[in-house]
């Protein structure tokens, strides 16, 4: 299906692929993974040809169809159910003719169209976007009505209904939330052409592709499997490589060895002729790279503080009109980690500047600890980043009384460094931008982390060193993320925003995927007040239950076993992991 053959490519000063070559074959689904900037997007545009390659070639077949995500959908006065049909040109040019063709010409587009199942087109077109979490409400809406972040998602279900023949998709989830992401993983392992997807989502790379590519120094390697099998495949590759190098440097050594103590005797004279051609001969094997990632530091509060830490009872919270949140009675202790699950528009970024001293509340009461520190991420904060500063100006205001030698060594645990903290904003890569952030809001020692998508913008290996990070930082967290791993890995309890309340979840994030995914099947979303204008309709929290429920009866029992067994074991290591802090 895709051929890329010695593809060399230079830009921006600096070469992105050398003489890199990979056959996909057709059908495949593929995840592209790299460090950010290694040129995964850069890929993408050479495929499509947006970009001329100085050398190579990229052979897709002539007649098929590329289909990719680059942009929001404009702002129309189409409706979304009609603008998602209008994405599979077939079908709509094949309906626009039958206004026009001739009685004898109709037999044969009827029959075309039943072909394409045209007339389940609106169904399936309502049962991507109820996946993306759009109501049935929202069908006949004007695309002029939707938010930049729900056209975008508006430009991803129409390239999954169209279904190109080549599907690219450049991090799909980063504008999602976790319910969109679970539905988008189980739609691309069922997609039914060669799909192409860049993506540092662990969790999808492992449900959703056949295989990986690589993107390192300039070379494409594919590997087969999901993401864990290739982690386990590219380590024994660089071990072999690794001795494999180490074996010809002991050859080298005893030829050059001979060679130097034989040359001038002439009775060795041709067996030293001999040993010079084969060094000459033997390739250098080039020693295997280290990508080394920079650690976070989220250092601990130094005086932990007595529990519990926020508590609320009957409380509400609002903007400027009716409550968005109600009745909220939970408390938060000093050693909790709740991962806050909920469809956008739930809630959740409104519960967590109420927790965050963003927002008052409109009615109730909140008990709070009066030495409480709270660090909060959230996405608006890299928007927000005047794109002149340079790292070092943000962090001579965030530290004023500090020297410049202790703000540079500072911004280099951050992983910026010495000459990225003085390139602007604008420069950074929004992986750059993302740590800055993460490391500053929580270099003030926080009892409190709240982290709204923290992962947006970081790669795979950053989001392990994040992981790592949080599994030894000692307050507390609230961690909202469309990140399945981490949410799974950090969270030890998980709370629902649904039906304009948090409550605890009592299953686990495989009873929530469950859920999701029934509910997406059934093609059906309830339509409720929504957190901000644009926003999308809550779920119902009786009907997340009693989805639960019924997930859980089906459950085999060896299944429960292994759930109970890797949660256990989780537990165990953070414990082992306190005990040993101490």
């Amino acid at each position: 299906m895709l051929r890329i053959d010695n593809l060399i490519f230079d830009a921006w000063g600096r070469r992105f692929f050398d003489a890199a070559s990979v056959t996909i074959p057709a059908g495949t689904k593929v995840g592209l993974v790299g460090r950010n900037g290694v040129g995964k997007s850069t890929l993408f545009k050479l495929i499509k040809g947006e970009f001329v390659p100085q050398g190579g070639d990229i052979e897709v077949p002539k007649r098929a169809r590329i289909g990719s995500v680059d942009q929001e959908h404009p702002a129309t006065p189409v409706s979304l159910l009609d603008t998602i049909l209008a994405a599979d040109t077939r079908r709509d040019a094949l309906t626009a003719q039958l206004e026009t063709a001739a009685p004898e010409e109709l037999a044969e587009i009827y029959h075309e169209l039943a072909a394409i199942d045209a007339d389940r087109a609106p169904a399936r077109a309502a049962e991507i976007l109820s996946g993306l979490g759009f109501a049935n409400d929202d069908l006949p809406r004007a695309m002029a009505e939707f938010s930049g972040g729900w056209r975008m998602r508006v430009a991803l279900a129409a390239a999954l209904f169209a279904e190109p023949d080549l599907l690219l998709l450049d991090e799909p989830t980063n504008y999602l939330d976790l319910e969109g992401a679970l539905w988008l993983e189980a739609r691309l392992k069922k997609y039914p052409h060669t799909a192409m997807i860049v993506s540092h989502d662990r969790e999808l790379l492992n449900n959703s592709v056949d295989a990986i590519l690589h993107l390192s120094a300039g070379k494409l390697a594919l590997y087969s499997g999901g993401y864990n099998a290739f982690e386990t495949q590219r380590a024994e590759r660089t071990r072999l490589q690794a001795a494999t190098r180490a074996k010809q440097e002991a050859e080298r050594a005893h030829l050059q060895k001979f060679i130097d103590r034989f040359r001038a005797k002439a009775s060795k004279a041709t067996q030293a002729q001999s040993r010079i051609k084969r060094l000459a001969k033997l390739e250098p094997i080039a020693a295997p790279v280290e990508e080394r990632v920079a650690p976070f530091t989220l250092p601990s509060p130094r005086r932990p503080l007595a529990p519990p830490l926020i508590q609320l009872e009957a409380a509400a919270v609002a903007y400027d009109g009716p409550p968005v949140l109600r009745n909220l009675n939970l408390r938060l202790d000093v050693d909790d980690r709740i991962g806050l699950l909920g469809v956008n528009g739930a809630g959740k970024t409104t519960f967590a500047k109420l927790l965050a001293g963003a927002l008052p509340l409109q009615s109730g009461r909140m008990v709070r600890e009066n030495r409480i520190k709270v660090g909060w991420f959230h996405q608006h904060q890299i928007e927000a980043l005047d794109p002149q500063d340079t790292p070092l100006d943000i962090i001579r205001r965030a530290l004023p009384d500090d020297s410049e030698p202790v703000r540079r060594s500072r911004l280099a645990q951050f992983g910026l460094s010495f000459d990225k903290q003085d390139t602007t904003v604008a420069n950074l890569s929004g992986g750059e931008r993302a740590r800055l952030l993460l490391n500053l809001v929580a270099m003030a020692e926080p009892h409190l982390l709240i982290l709204d998508e923290p992962t947006n913008h970081l790669d795979i290996d950053s989001r392990r060193a994040l992981l790592d990070a949080l599994n030894d930082y000692e307050g507390a967290v609230i961690i909202i993320t469309h990140d399945r791993s981490l949410m799974e890995l950090v969270a030890d309890r998980l709370w629902l925003t649904a039906d304009g309340n948090i409550k605890s979840f009592k299953g686990d994030m495989d009873d929530y995927a469950r859920f999701v995914l029934e509910r997406a099947r059934a093609g059906t979303r309830p339509s409720q007040d929504a957190e901000t204008a644009g926003a999308r309709p809550q779920a119902d929290g009786r009907q997340v239950a009693d989805h639960v429920a019924d997930a859980k009866a089906v459950l085999t029992r060896e299944q429960q076993a292994a759930r109970q067994a890797r949660y256990a074991a989780k537990k165990a290591a953070k414990l082992k992991r306190r005990e040993s802090r101490r």
